[in-house]
């Protein structure tokens, strides 16, 4: 050790800001034995030694246990293999972690109790088949008989989310909310009846066209964005945009029975819980989200109620 800096367990301590004790500790078992001992008995530490003392420091802050680090330092297993393994490891725990995460987040924002903490823990812990059982039984629900046309294939494959591998929270969080509104009897027929009403309204061959909530949408947008009243005069040339162009796309008349026809599609589309799961589905898949239709389709309702002519009693 001639001309080589030694330091004592101290100093070493000191150095690396591990205890005395774990130093020790570390080097009764094998892991870091000293360099040299001094003529008084007292434990001396080369560089080789220091070196290692901070390589076994470092696999305990990433967690390796210690007789996994003693065969690393030992050279009995390459350190690639171990971290790798590791990483593994650990990106398995980091999934569970997050799905915790998610599961008390959604419990602490709602109050939930402990049944509904139960079955949120069992939707998260859902495997990928039965994830994707889950969703085609509410799509095959919501689209019976008519999922065998192509146009409506396209509309199923739109309508399916597909939970990464790696999810983030805010992913398993969206998808425990629509595993929530997919199971929910009310939304189910709602959302059945809504596709019967738009196949009705594509009855006729030709290219597709746009429903009445996509009408409503783009023909109320500027209205809604100028906070314009629907009840006031100023709004009759929104409605007769929207009903003339009703009218034209689906070939009826623009008379008292197409508003009825169209304030009846908008009521059952009138559902916050539509646009909450395509916004779901946005989060889930990766894609943007759009904008809310509820708005539009609420405000229409409102313009074109004032406009019809009170029923009869």
């Amino acid at each position: 050790m001639s001309g080589e800096t030694r330091h004592t367990i101290g100093e070493l301590a000191r150095r690396t800001g591990l205890s005395v004790k774990t130093i020790r500790y570390y080097a009764d078992s094998g892991l870091v034995p000293p360099t040299d001992r001094s003529p008084a008995g007292y434990r001396w530490y080369g560089p080789a030694a220091v070196a290692r003392l901070e390589l076994v420091r470092t696999l305990r802050d990433l967690g390796l246990d210690l007789a996994t680090i003693r065969r690393v330092v030992n050279q009995e297993v390459p350190l690639p293999v171990v971290a790798a393994a590791h990483a593994e490891a650990l990106a398995v725990q980091i999934r569970v972690l997050r799905l915790r995460q998610a599961v008390l987040t959604v419990a602490a924002r709602r109050g939930s109790g402990p049944t509904e903490v139960d079955e949120l823990h069992r939707l998260a812990q859902l495997t990928a088949w039965e994830r994707g059982h889950l969703v085609a039984d509410f799509l095959g629900t919501v689209f019976a008989g008519l999922g065998d046309q192509p146009a409506y294939q396209g509309v199923i494959a739109s309508m399916t989310p597909e939970l990464p591998d790696d999810p983030s929270t805010e992913q398993i969080e969206a998808w425990l909310e629509l595993a929530e509104l997919c199971r929910e009897p009310e939304f189910r027929a709602r959302m059945r009846r809504l596709a019967r009403q738009h196949a009705a309204d594509h009855d006729i061959p030709g290219l597709p066209r746009p429903d009445a909530v996509a009408v409503v949408r783009d023909a109320v947008a500027p209205a809604l964005a100028a906070g314009l009243d629907p009840t006031s005069p100023d709004a009759d040339p929104v409605v007769a945009t929207v009903t003339t162009r009703y009218a034209s796309l689906h070939r009826h008349s623009n008379d008292a029975n197409l508003r009825r026809r169209l304030l009846d599609r908008l009521l059952l589309a009138d559902d916050p819980r539509r646009d909450r799961y395509l916004d779901l589905l946005a989060v889930l898949n990766g894609w943007a989200t759009g904008d809310a239709t509820v708005p539009a389709v609420d405000w229409f309702i409102r313009a074109l109620r004032a406009r019809m002519p009170e029923p009869a009693r």
